[in-house]
């Protein structure tokens, strides 16, 4: 009798984690090459030092919105929590302290409250949201979708009331400033945030419920599972997770600025909380994963700004997309349904083949427009390319019976 279990090679081999490290060196081995100045070859430390900042800053909040994510819901109110936090914590060492603040020596009590104060402002944030789903009713995403906005507001509200009309508010202590944005120490920080959080997703029946809770609700409540308590927990890790970055950001941009702080974060949240993993359905993801996720679209980032140069902040959101959608396809799909699925023989396939042509060819000229080895032809060339390769994949299509047939 055979056994068809996978072996722990065969496993290792098809995880995620797995994917994402090999498809990690790619990106450091492709930017090595197409990088002119040589950056990785030249200053490999502070290569390293720069990807691993942030990577820790996003892998923070990544960390939080995953959990949202695996227990079933989703956090549109990442990145408005992370510039109200750094606006609680000048407010509250400017409250706490305010001679201090002002001659730029905050006291360690005042900045121990405060830390205090901004994480419990984060809890607050939270329960917030746990109290809009699971009492009023509302759905996760109409529910952070309104402290997305009215949060940042409120941030811009606060700021001119205590600064004096100023629209931000400068980090006093140059001190307790390089203290709290230091490397060696925020790493060590996440380390242990990302470890309490591994034992409590994969260790602790508590994790199990939030799984079991995204994988499917009403099964989780008819089970004994306490869903309003698990959502509770999982959206104060959600804000809190976030409320550390606030604090962290602050000291390392030296003000805070709740108008443009921070702004489009929780995409990068929710991006690279996919790409490490976890479905949006809910129920599947992990810890390393999402980490690595982090790591990954950290370092493709970091990629576009040494290849592409001046200007590269453009094109951020573009790469992080093709990402995502990349990432999903391949990794959360499996790449055995990938073989018989049709992408392009039906009407809406054929039709979207010469814009993705368009995309590519597009994207090319952007990307290298400026090096000194580039032509219009080559544009053309990878639009010519594009568009073969995916007519040649849409008629082999035809001729074969899709997987999504019963």
């Amino acid at each position: 009798m055979s056994n068809d279990s996978p072996t722990f090679i065969g496993r290792l081999l098809s995880s995620v984690e797995f994917k994402l490290i090999f498809s990690w060196l790619l990106v450091v081995l492709a930017t090595m090459a197409l990088d002119t100045n040589h950056t990785y070859w030249d200053s490999p430390g502070e290569a390293a030092q720069l990807v691993l900042r942030q990577t820790v800053l996003l892998g923070f909040f990544a960390l939080g919105s995953a959990i949202i994510i695996i227990s079933g819901g989703i956090d549109l109110s990442s990145g408005s929590v992370i510039a109200m936090s750094a606006t609680v914590f000048g407010s509250l060492m400017i409250v706490l302290d305010p001679e201090g603040f002002r001659q730029g020596h905050v006291s360690t009590v005042a900045v121990v409250l405060a830390i205090a104060g901004t994480l419990l402002v984060g809890a607050m944030v939270g329960t917030l949201h746990a109290w809009l789903i699971t009492s009023v009713g509302l759905p996760p995403f109409v529910a952070t979708l309104a402290t997305l906005v009215g949060l940042r507001s409120f941030s811009r509200g606060l700021t001119p009331t205590l600064t004096g009309g100023k629209s931000q508010i400068d980090f006093p202590d140059a001190d307790l400033r390089d203290v709290l944005k230091d490397v060696t120490s925020i790493s060590i920080v996440f380390v242990l945030f990302a470890l309490v959080l591994w034992i409590l997703m994969s260790r602790t029946v508590t994790g199990r419920h939030l799984q079991a809770m995204g994988g499917n609700e009403q099964a989780a409540k008819l089970s004994g599972i306490r869903t309003d308590r698990m959502k509770w927990l999982a959206y104060v890790i959600g804000a809190v997770s976030a409320s550390i970055v606030g604090i962290i950001m602050f000291a390392d941009s030296g003000s805070a600025k709740p108008d443009a702080m921070a702004r489009g974060y929780e995409l990068n949240a929710i991006a690279a909380s996919v790409i490490g993993g976890c479905s949006l359905q809910g129920g599947l993801g992990t810890i390393p994963g999402t980490i690595l996720g982090c790591l990954f679209l950290r370092t493709i980032i970091d990629a576009v700004q040494k290849i592409v140069g001046a200007g590269s902040d453009v094109f951020e959101g573009m790469i992080v997309g093709i990402v995502v959608v990349v990432a999903v396809t391949f990794s959360q799909r499996g790449g055995g349904k990938l073989v018989g699925k049709r992408f392009f023989s039906n009407e809406i396939g054929w039709t979207v083949i010469p814009a993705l042509g368009l995309l590519s060819g597009l994207s090319y000229l952007l990307f290298f427009g400026n090096r000194e080895w580039y032509a219009p032809y080559q544009a053309v060339v990878v639009f010519f390319v594009v568009v073969s390769t995916l007519i040649a994949r849409a008629v082999m299509e035809s001729f074969t019976k899709s997987s999504d047939a019963p």
